[in-house]
Order: C-alpha cells, then structure tokens, then sequence
C-alpha cells in the first residue's frame, strides 16, 4: 500500500479483517468484504474505478493446512474464483497474484527456478498451484494477463515503523522468535534438527516485505506497459537456518532467547532458496534487504514498539 501511493497508484483495499488489520490501512478507499461473497464483490467493482487487482488474501499456514484442508480449498482457491469472476465481468484484464515456493513441493535442484517441477506437499501450496491454473485458463480465454508472485519466506516490517506482523495464533518464525526476546514466550520451538543441512534445521529463503512490495509495484508496471502474462520467484537467493535465524535474533535483541527442539512438522521441506535472476532481468527487481540481521532489525523495532501488535 505504501509503495502503491509512493508510486502514485490509488490503492483501493478489500478485506474482510478476518486477519488483517483496519489500523494498518491508511487509505479511505476501504471495503470491508469477505471474497466469500460475490454480490459486495460485484457492488464494489461497480462502485471503484479499478483498472488491476492484486491479491494477497489467503490462508497461509502450512501446518493447519494439514489438519483442515476443507479450510484451505474454501478460502484460497473458490474465494480466489469467486475475485477473478468477479474482475472478469467487471472488465479488468490485468491480475497480481501472491502465490508461494510451496508450489513447488521438495526441491529436486537448487536454487529453485521458475522452471521447477510444481508438486506441492502441502495443501497451502496445493491451493496456490490451483489458482496459477485458473489465470493460466484466464489467459488464454479472455486475454486476462496475470503476473504471479511466487514468495519465499515475507519476513521483516516497515523500516519507518509503521506496518509490521501482528497474526493471531502467530506461526512466523521471526516474530516468534522476538516474542521470546519480549518475555512472551518462555522459549523458541526448532521443529526438527535432523533435515539434511548444515546444521540440521530448515533452510529458508527470507525476504523483507518492503522487496516484495517493490516487485508488486514493478508487476502492476509491467502488466500496464503491455506485459504478458509471467510467473516470477521472489526471494533474496540466500538462504538461512531456523538455528541461524535464532543466533542472528540473539545478536539483534541481546537476549538469550532459550530453544528447544521438537519433532519435524508435516509438510515442511529442507530448504527452500530462490532463484531469482527471471524478474531481475524482466522487471529490474533486486532485493534490498538480504542480510538476516537487517532483515530482523526492522521486525524488532516493530515489535519492541508494538508489543501488542495494532491492539484493536
């Protein structure tokens, strides 16, 4: 949103702040609507000039993606049908969409490229495949051009401190971490250390939100320049562990910050690293921030400033 206004884009936002945050929206084009609901949806496209859409909406946890996939279908892949008729019959023709590496399941090389078998072996990442089908059918049907942003791990907040993580149970590695660091949390939880890495625990790709919201801004430039339809990984092509991340939290805060080990979860592959050079060379992207302590010193001024996130 703040790189759209920097931009001189004219956000217009919908959510149904299931999970999300009123507080964290500072423009006055705001419609509180749930994706379930094809009327509001239809009503607000009558409503707003829209010329894009990008969607972010989604259940994102892989483990509870497990456990309830019904959840997982309903939210990310019908509600995700139920936007695109929604934008097909109101005429727009150009779709960003947040997809994830977790469509691409266990790495059979690395880096991951585009290219990459996509076998996912999460639900989470399933319901994403799903929807990269649906504006691939889109594309070739009525000319629906769509950029696909496959993220690896959103990590850090707002370096001005105004925006940062606040979910509801959190799973994100790094504000758990620094919920320790806060006397939140008595102690970290490292779901494996026996993956085949250096040091056993799961290798990831962590990428600082404000570089996703670049590569946002950048597709949405693309798409209006006359761009085809593209599918591009979003990561720093560096990759660091759960015990890294924690050591590095460690240095940022000055805080012990106690782990302990327990069993692996389902669906939780290695290590997952970029590669990146498709949208550097297509759209100019490069990332920022690529250093975990950087990365986790924005989260921490965000988190040590709100210790109860937006409070509302």
């Amino acid at each position: 949103m703040k790189e759209l206004q920097k931009e001189g884009f004219h956000p217009v936002i919908v959510d149904d702040l299931s999970e999300g945050h009123r507080k964290a929206v500072s423009v006055d084009s705001f419609h509180q609507i749930s994706l379930a609901d094809r009327e509001a949806l239809q009503e607000m496209f009558r409503k707003e000039p829209v010329d894009a859409v990008v969607h972010f909406a989604a259940h994102c946890y892989v483990g509870e993606s497990m456990e309830d996939p019904l959840k997982y279908y309903r939210n990310n892949a019908a509600n995700a049908l139920n936007l695109l008729e929604a934008s097909v019959e109101a005429g727009v023709r150009r779709f960003v969409f947040s997809s994830t590496c977790a469509t691409y399941g266990d790495p059979v090389r690395l880096p991951l490229r585009e290219d990459h078998p996509q076998k996912p072996v999460n639900v989470y990442g399933d319901t994403k495949l799903v929807v990269e089908g649906m504006l691939r059918a889109l594309d070739r049907s009525h000319g629906f051009r769509s950029v696909i942003l496959r993220y690896f791990n959103a990590s850090g907040a707002d370096p001005e401190g105004m925006i940062g993580e606040d979910h509801d149970p959190e799973t994100h590695l790094i504000p758990l971490v620094l919920q320790v660091a806060l006397g939140q949390r008595e102690k970290i939880k490292i779901f494996g250390d026996d993956y085949d890495t250096p040091d056993g625990t799961c290798v990831r790709d962590y990428i600082h939100v404000v570089d996703l919201a670049r590569a946002h801004v950048l597709a949405l430039r693309h798409l209006a320049d006359g761009g085809g339809s593209d599918a591009f990984n979003v990561g720093t092509g560096k990759g660091f562990s759960v015990s890294e991340v924690i050591e590095a939290s460690r240095r940022v805060t000055g805080h012990p910050i106690p782990a302990e080990v327990d069993p692996r979860r389902p669906g939780d592959p290695a290590e997952l690293v970029a590669d990146s050079s498709r949208i550097q060379k297509t759209l100019g992207w490069e990332p920022r921030f690529t250093d975990a302590e950087e990365i986790i010193r924005t989260a921490w001024n965000w988190h040590r400033n709100h210790p109860d996130g937006y409070s509302d």
